[in-house]
């Protein structure tokens, strides 16, 4: 038998996993910065790891707030 979670049990795990993900967008973003500060030379690489960042935020932004209203 499998065991069911209750809603509060799957919102804590629902948000142990998406928050890895919002860190890896935040972490990303900050390389980009980080690249763009020491190499001015290179400016569109750097810019696009902030786009790809930004991009990464907003997707999983959305997956919670869905996620969120699905269970209210």
């Amino acid at each position: 038998m499998k065991k069911r979670l209750t809603q509060h049990e799957e919102f804590e795990i629902m948000k142990l996993v998406l928050d890895k993900f919002l860190w890896l967008g935040f972490g990303i973003m900050a390389f980009g910065f980080y690249t763009l500060v020491t190499q001015q030379t290179d400016m569109i690489k750097s810019l696009s790891f902030l786009l790809g960042g930004a991009v990464i935020l907003v997707i999983f932004m959305t997956l919670i707030i869905k996620e969120y209203e699905i269970v209210k």
